[in-house]
């Protein structure tokens, strides 16, 4: 065999990969409960006490709503446990140096802090039917960490499997247009989580998407509302800048089939259509449950496709017609 190409770190196991890759779509599906929580009302299943539940550690005769938001701190308290399992394999089976540390690290602490916001959410009492506006400011903070959350499983997966090591230096603008990518994907999501919670408690049945946004700017009308036209908006213009970004970095030559960037151009674009056309008929059908799992589970998807171009792109090389070569050859 040759030597190692630059940057391009070994596997560290089988066990490590696995346990990666299962961490990561293990947390989507915790996601998708989470708001399945939100969605049933069930926030305040527990009341106003965390960790524990009503008072107790094992609630004695639940209600439905008890046993839903139990089951999701049982759920979210096996992801804390499923990233202390996965650092600990990092630091045993990976060498000093190596980003799987890095990552698994990076994920541990972030399973923390989203452990410790939806706390805040209960002992403020910013759950079930609250208007409080501080709940859409948490719900945002929350959705921005579950997304990085994501991102770091995912680059701690991408890592264990024998994937290159992530450098920033020399990425010229490629570096910077890709983290303005990856903000602006963070901003969109925590508007989403705001427009969610608005239709959530804001949206009564009979009413218009026309009728909504007269409510919505009334003088009435709560902060949290007053934000909801803002993600309709955010998205065509993000998912705009994601489609132009998409086609740029797709000129690059990743190494390997896995790490192509056209193949995650093209995996952008696609969900990104499929994203919008959720999005329309989720306000076409007046935002109801199973469509706002969907979308948040697209939401999930585009985040993780944006995550992996991104990545690809930036550890690859310039192809020689890209927009970088022809700047050279201008200059």
């Amino acid at each position: 065999m040759g030597a190692p190409e630059p940057g391009r770190v070994g596997r560290v196991g089988r066990l490590l990969p696995a346990l990666a890759w299962t961490a990561l779509g293990y947390n989507v599906l915790v996601i998708l409960w989470g708001a399945f929580v939100r969605i049933s009302g069930s926030g305040a299943g527990c009341g106003e006490h965390w960790p524990l539940c009503n008072g107790v550690a094992l609630p004695v005769s639940p209600t439905l709503h008890t046993v839903i938001e139990f089951s999701h701190r049982l759920t979210s308290g096996l992801s804390g446990i499923f990233a202390i399992a996965l650092l600990s394999l990092a630091f045993f089976r990976s060498p000093r140096e190596h980003p799987v540390r890095v990552g698994a690290l990076l994920s541990l602490l972030l399973i923390i802090f989203e452990g410790l916001v939806g706390g805040v959410q209960v002992l403020l009492g910013l759950t079930a039917t609250s208007t409080n506006p501080a709940r859409g400011f948490v719900q945002g903070v929350h959705l921005a960490n579950t997304f990085a959350l994501l991102g770091a499983l995912l680059l701690t997966a991408v890592w264990a499997s024998g994937g290159p090591r992530l450098r920033m230096r020399g990425q010229g603008a490629l570096g910077w247009l890709a983290g303005l990518g990856l903000l602006l994907m963070l901003l969109l999501g925590m508007a989403g989580a705001v427009t969610a919670l608005g239709d959530l408690l804001f949206t009564p049945t009979g009413m218009t998407p026309l009728d909504t946004v007269r409510q919505d700017f009334s003088l009435s009308a709560s902060i949290i509302q007053n934000l909801r036209v803002l993600h309709p908006v955010l998205a065509l213009g993000v998912s705009a800048y994601l489609f132009w970004f998409a086609g740029l970095a797709g000129t690059r030559q990743g190494e390997g089939a896995a790490l192509k960037p056209r193949r995650w151009k093209t995996a952008l674009h696609a969900v990104i259509a499929l994203q919008i056309l959720a999005g329309v008929l989720n306000v076409l059908l007046k935002a109801p449950g199973w469509m706002q799992m969907l979308h948040l589970l697209l939401a999930c998807v585009m985040w993780l496709v944006t995550v992996t171009l991104c990545y690809a792109a930036l550890v690859a090389r310039p192809a020689p017609q890209s927009l970088d070569a022809g700047r050279a050859v201008g200059a």
